[in-house]
C-alpha cells in the first residue's frame, strides 16, 4: 500500500502544497468552465445546476449531512433547499443517496473521513471559524485536536485554508452567500439560479423524500 510521506513540518514545501490542496478545492468551478471552453462553448444555467445536484448526491453518499453537501457542492443551503421542494426527482435521489450512507457507513466516520476534511477545508477557505466549519463538517472537536496534535500535515492544510479566507469586516464575519436577506434587497445568486424560499422548508431525514 502507498504510505505518503508529509512534508517536513513548517517547510516551504510543506505551504506550498498546502497551498495547492486549497487552491484546487475553490478553483473547481474555474476549472469547470475552462474544460467546458473547450469543447466551444460554456456550460448553460441548467448544465451547472444539473452537475451542482450531482456534487450534492456524491457528497451525501459519502456521508456528509445537507449542510456539508451544500459547502461540498458550492451551493448556498436555500438553494439546495428550493430544490429539494422542488424536484422530486432529485429529492428522491437524494433519499436514495442517504439510504445508500446509511447502509455502509464507515467504522471510522466518527473519527472522520476525507469527505468531511475537504469540506472543513472549504468553509474555512470561504471564511468560517474553524469551529463552525468543524460543526458543519462534522467533526467532534476533541478528537479532531488530536488528530491535528498528531499530523503536522494536518495542520499545514488548516494553516493554508486559513490564509485564503476572506478578510473579516468585523466580528461574526459571515460569506456573502450565507448572510440572511435584507429587506429591500436581492442577495448575489451563484450560477444566476433564481431562489424561491418557502416557510418551513428543511431537509429529508436520511430514507425518506421531500
Amino acid at each position: 500500500m502507498h504510505d505518503p510521506k508529509e512534508p517536513a513540518p513548517g517547510s516551504a514545501q510543506a505551504l506550498a502544497e498546502a497551498a495547492q490542496v486549497i487552491a484546487w478545492l475553490k478553483d473547481r468551478g474555474e476549472i469547470e468552465q475552462t474544460m467546458q471552453g473547450s469543447l466551444g462553448e460554456l456550460p448553460t444555467d441548467h448544465e451547472i445546476k444539473l452537475a451542482r445536484m450531482g456534487d450534492v448526491l456524491q457528497a451525501t453518499a459519502l456521508g456528509l449531512t445537507p449542510p456539508a453537501a451544500a459547502v461540498w457542492a458550492g451551493v448556498p443551503e436555500p438553494v439546495l433547499c428550493s430544490w429539494i421542494n422542488q424536484d422530486p426527482a432529485f429529492a428522491s435521489a437524494l433519499s436514495d443517496a442517504a439510504a445508500l450512507s446509511f447502509k455502509h457507513r464507515p467504522r471510522s466516520k466518527e473519527l472522520g473521513t476525507p469527505a468531511m476534511l475537504r469540506v472543513l477545508l472549504i468553509a474555512m477557505s470561504n471564511g468560517v471559524t474553524k469551529v463552525e466549519a468543524l460543526g458543519i463538517a462534522g467533526f467532534p472537536h476533541n478528537r479532531f485536536r488530536l488528530r491535528v496534535r498528531n499530523s503536522s500535515w494536518l495542520k499545514t492544510l488548516l494553516e493554508a485554508a486559513r490564509r485564503v479566507r476572506p478578510p473579516r469586516s468585523g466580528i461574526g464575519f459571515v460569506p456573502q452567500s450565507y448572510r440572511p436577506r435584507q429587506p429591500g434587497r436581492r442577495p448575489p445568486l451563484p450560477f444566476k439560479f433564481r431562489l424561491v424560499q418557502r416557510e418551513g422548508s428543511d431537509f429529508p431525514e436520511p430514507g425518506t423524500s421531500a
